[in-house]
C-alpha cells in the first residue's frame, strides 16, 4: 500500500478517535437534492442510523482503551494475548508513555531506537504491521498491536514475555 493511502487511513483514524473521545457523533445527511419526499423517509432511516451507532464500539484515549482496542484487532487476526500480558509489559517497558523513546540500548546505537508503549524498533514494527492500524509506531494501537503479533510469531503470545524482547 503507498505512503500516501497510510497517512490518510491514520488521519482519519486519529479523527475518529478524537471525535470519540470528546462524544461528538458524526451524522452523514445529504447535502443537495433533499426533498420533502425524501424528508418523509427520514424517520424510518433513523432508527437503522441510531442502531449502527449504537453497535460500534467506541474505545478511551488512555491506555486502558487502547489496550482492549488492540486486543478486539488482535482477536480479527487471530493473534494471541491478554489484557493483563500486554499491560505487564508496556508498564515494563515504557510506563504507559506512547511517546516513550529508547537512546541508550543496542538498537539506538545502530540508529534504530525503540518507540512507544511497547518499544519497537522501526524494522519489526513494519514487519510485524497489522491491518486495521496505522503505520506509525508511536499510535498506541498500532504499536501494541504490531508488538503482539512480534511476540506471537516469536514467543506463541506476548503473555509469555517476561523481559525484554
Amino acid at each position: 500500500m503507498p505512503a500516501s493511502g497510510q497517512l490518510r487511513r491514520f488521519g482519519s483514524r486519529r479523527l475518529a478517535r478524537s471525535l470519540a473521545v470528546t462524544g461528538i457523533a458524526a451524522i452523514a445527511l445529504p447535502l443537495f437534492g433533499a426533498t420533502n419526499a425524501s424528508a418523509a423517509t427520514t424517520p424510518s432511516a433513523a432508527p437503522a442510523a441510531a442502531t449502527t451507532a449504537a453497535s460500534t464500539t467506541t474505545y478511551a484515549n488512555n491506555l486502558d482503551g487502547w489496550i482492549r482496542e488492540s486486543l478486539s484487532i488482535m482477536a480479527q487476526h487471530g493473534i494471541p494475548g491478554s489484557y493483563e500480558g500486554i499491560h505487564r509489559n508496556v508498564m515494563r517497558e515504557s510506563s504507559g508513555n506512547p511517546n516513550a523513546v529508547n537512546l541508550w540500548d543496542s538498537n539506538a546505537a545502530k540508529g534504530t531506537p525503540s518507540k512507544g508503549l511497547l518499544q519497537v524498533i522501526d524494522p519489526t514494527f513494519r514487519a510485524y504491521h497489522v491491518p486495521g492500524t496505522t503505520f506509525d509506531p508511536y499510535d498506541p494501537v498500532a504499536n501494541i498491536t504490531a508488538a503482539c503479533n512480534y511476540a506471537a510469531d516469536r514467543y506463541g503470545s506476548i503473555d509469555n514475555v517476561f523481559g525484554a524482547y
